[in-house]
């Protein structure tokens, strides 16, 4: 017998999907006739919810789950604090789990949650995350929002307006006279990782500065990462190596100053280094880190209002909604005529909402 899921209910009951997801999730009033139908078909036909629709007679389910990797990161603290105020302000509960980027573990953290009869997800998903996960989510017709990680399907997002921050910063470097700008690439298959790539190309195309592809190199997520990535950099021939590098995240970019330190390299002297993520320790280094800080609070709360538009409004299209990132000017780029921050084409607002 195939997967009992919302269709199957509304069938037996001879009732729209809508409606069953409303009895289920408590997001609109439904006749008392029908609910009765809707409930004895879920009985009947064995749907996994049953607990849930039995607490529906008393209110509605108030759970939120929540699957994302760095969880006890500096950016996934920032995360769930604005997903965990936001929720308490609904009077809605939550449900964290650690997918550690593994698409495997992922699906079972997924259907841990699902177990546990949660209304919604707010997901950030891996790099393969298309497969078990979505499944699941789909069978159980459990509504879900994206967060950070945009793709390339029509669900609730809400992510950083990453190329056009990243084009901000490399059009800094290359407007006080770096020419031979390094780029190091965060983990492969990323929405966030190609869109900071397209930010760095797009900088060299308004300009008119022509890109060398050797300069762009393969990185990752890890402090490991970035320090092998920025000695690959450092390993290349005198006068092909680059005199800037913008680092597409911040583990990597402690990484990449332990490098340069190693090497005997000063920044921003004879390497000037920018990252994308700021980290609250980063005014501790010298040179002060210049950096794009993301709006992580704002993506966490956003995230939390858009799943609730989802659970009272199951039918609306889905929505993408980019926040912009703001550049934080340190001393690190080797700028030293310019005080204060350097702000993106999108700061301050939400960049686009489709």
């Amino acid at each position: 017998m195939g997967s009992v899921t919302m269709t199957t209910v509304a069938r037996e009951a001879g009732v729209s999907v809508s409606t069953v997801s409303h009895v289920v999730n408590g997001t609109r009033p439904v006749a008392p006739e029908t609910k009765r139908l809707v409930l004895e078909a879920m009985e009947k036909v064995g749907f996994t919810h049953r607990p849930v629709a039995r607490s529906l007679a008393a209110g509605s389910t108030t759970t939120i789950g929540v699957a994302m990797s760095f969880l006890a990161s500096i950016y996934g603290q920032e995360l769930v604090a604005g997903i965990e105020e936001e929720a308490l302000r609904h009077g809605m509960q939550l449900l964290f789990a650690d997918t550690r980027d593994d698409a495997e573990r992922e699906g079972r953290v997924i259907a841990n949650l699902l177990a546990h009869h949660v209304a919604g997800m707010i997901i950030m998903p891996s790099p393969s995350w298309t497969g078990t996960a979505l499944r699941l989510l789909n069978e159980h017709d459990t509504p879900f929002v994206v967060v950070d990680r945009h793709q390339d399907l029509d669900v609730d997002q809400v992510c950083v307006e990453n190329e056009q921050a990243s084009a901000a910063i490399v059009d800094h470097l290359l407007q006080i006279g770096h020419t031979r700008v390094g780029f190091i690439d965060g983990m492969a298959g990323l929405a966030t990782s190609a869109e900071r790539r397209d930010g760095y190309l797009l900088a060299h195309k308004r300009r008119g500065v022509p890109v060398d592809e050797s300069l762009m190199v393969n990185g990752g997520s890890t402090e490991h990462d970035g320090r092998k990535a920025m000695q690959q950099l450092l390993a290349m021939p005198a006068g092909t190596a680059p005199t800037a590098v913008f680092v597409s995240n911040d583990a990597m970019s402690i990484g990449a100053v332990r490098a340069l330190r190693q090497a005997g390299m000063r920044i921003p002297d004879d390497m000037a280094l920018v990252c994308f993520d700021e980290f609250p320790w980063g005014d501790l280094l010298t040179p002060h880190l210049t950096t794009i800080a993301q709006p992580c609070y704002a993506l966490g709360a956003r995230a939390v209002q858009l799943l609730l538009r989802r659970l009272q409004q199951p039918e609306v299209p889905g929505r993408t909604i980019r926040l912009a990132g703001e550049i934080s000017h340190g001393t690190s780029c080797g700028c030293r005529g310019i005080s204060g921050g350097i702000v993106s084409p999108h700061a301050k607002a939400e960049a686009a909402s489709r």
